[in-house]
């Protein structure tokens, strides 16, 4: 099974935390969060005025229409009465004693509270409802005909108190429908922010109460599982797996410091003995003894280089200087130019290359298959076998290098790439404990993934695979 060594760089670091990331989380949880605090209030009352804004919209909304509606058909009204008033004239009309014949229509007319004038062909009127020009209101004027021969006109007053009553009741109507309506809106708006309150300012003040608390210094402050809206219950445990990376990456930085510290400290320690030892006469400056110094000296000088390689694969990712390659060829040449150590070594190289053109950084690439060769070189006793494949996999170029030494417990696959360690069994060969951790990094950098298989006896296999087209 290929292992990803990121992610268990990641859960091997996480070991060293005493607690564990769920105990933690249980420990900073927030006993007790309030249901509703600020933020509860705050949308209750955004719930409550978006209710009353709606309510408010529509029911101007609803005036408008309605009142036009209305004028409409008011409108309407006033003409067929008009021309009802008109027709009526028409048919009661004589040449002589029109005016006297005019009377109940007259009246009728104004028993609607409207006011009627009739005049004649010739503009005279004829026949008036008392107080018709001093009526106020609108007017509508329709020709009386008979036998299709116009003998006069009608003209009808409305009372405009009709149209401003019928409208005062429907405002009337209107605000009664909007207090009830704000009511039950505001109760509803309540209601919802009731329910959906908590579901929101929970999440949002246990996450808020875990940063405050990180801010302070308090790095195992965790905002812990909570109960709400499923986005808001993701950004919590999003929150968390921040937190529990933040302090995986704290501890590292620890480990790294103790070990360069613990690494520093033999050779220091005897250079400073030898050089004092000859300072004060008690040993004589020889060849011998000034060799021993020098490779003290190299043994810190292969230190700080190590420490620079990685530090520039950590920041490989900023410097990559992609160009199309073949992966076969690069491979081929390395193999090549570590001919000499494998021989010493007395181990067999076997190439199994495929042409894989892709993108990618030739240097960096490089630097990847030497370490990992030279890592098979020293861990394969001598008679063993290295083998190193390179094919294509669909959109991904496939770098698998599998030795026949003696393997790597399984406890000890998750650390491999954490810098500075060294498997058991690893003291008898030389090395800081950080080729795979620059390996790591650089593959990483190629947006690629590298996958350690290994058993106890049966050799090791290691598989890099990056996109051919990043």
């Amino acid at each position: 099974m290929v292992q990803q060594t990121h992610d268990h760089l990641q859960r091997g670091n996480a070991d060293t935390d005493s607690s564990g990331p769920d105990r933690t989380r249980q420990q900073n949880a927030p006993r007790s969060p309030r249901r509703y605090g600020r933020l509860g209030v705050e949308l209750a009352l955004a719930f409550v005025a978006v209710a009353l804004i709606a309510v408010t919209a529509t029911s101007a909304a609803s005036s408008l229409i309605v009142f036009h509606s209305i004028h409409q058909l008011v409108t309407k009204q006033q003409q067929r009465a008009a021309k009802g008033a008109a027709l009526g004239a028409g048919v009661i009309y004589r040449p002589v004693g029109w005016s006297a014949r005019l009377k109940p229509v007259v009246t009728l007319v104004d028993m609607t509270g409207s006011r009627m004038q009739c005049r004649d062909a010739d503009g005279e009127v004829i026949r008036a409802s008392p107080g018709f020009s001093g009526f106020s209101g609108p007017a509508i004027t329709n020709r009386v005909f008979v036998h299709g021969h116009r003998v006069g006109s009608v003209t009808v007053k409305f009372g405009a108190d009709k149209v401003a009553g019928a409208g005062e009741s429907f405002i009337a109507q209107q605000w009664e429908a909007r207090v009830i309506s704000g009511i039950v809106g505001v109760l509803f708006a309540l209601v919802v922010s009731l329910v959906l309150a908590p579901l929101i300012t929970t999440p949002v003040d246990q996450v808020l109460r875990a940063a405050r608390a990180r801010s302070i210094g308090q790095r195992q402050a965790r905002a812990g599982a909570v109960r709400g809206l499923r986005d808001l219950r993701k950004l919590a445990a999003t929150f968390d797996r921040m937190a529990d990376n933040l302090g995986r990456e704290d501890q590292l930085s620890r480990n790294v410091v103790a070990y360069i510290a613990h690494d520093l400290r033999t050779p220091i320690a005897v250079l400073r003995a030898c050089t004092e030892a000859m300072l004060d006469g008690v040993t004589e400056i020889t060849p011998s003894g000034v060799k021993s110094l020098h490779e003290e000296v190299m043994h810190l000088d292969q230190m700080v280089e190590d420490l620079r390689l990685l530090s520039a694969a950590e920041a490989a990712a900023l410097q990559l200087n992609l160009t199309r390659c073949d992966l076969a060829v690069v491979a081929a040449d390395t193999a090549d130019s570590l001919g000499s150590i494998f021989d010493a070594a007395g181990v067999r190289l076997v190439r199994q290359l495929s042409p894989v053109p892709a993108r990618c950084d030739e240097a960096r690439m490089r630097q990847i298959i030497s370490n990992v060769l030279t890592n098979a070189a020293k861990f394969t006793p001598a008679g063993g076998q290295v083998t190193i494949e390179v094919r294509p996999s669909g959109a991904w170029a496939i770098v698998r290098v599998t030795d026949t030494g003696p393997g790597i417990a399984p406890d000890e696959l998750p650390h491999l790439t954490e810098r500075f360690y060294r498997a058991h069994g690893s003291e008898r060969v030389s090395g800081s404990g950080i080729g795979l951790a620059i390996v790591d990094e650089l593959v990483h950098a190629h947006h690629g993934t590298l996958g350690i298989v290994s058993e106890l006896g049966q050799g090791t296999q290691v598989t890099i695979a990056i996109p051919r087209q990043p």
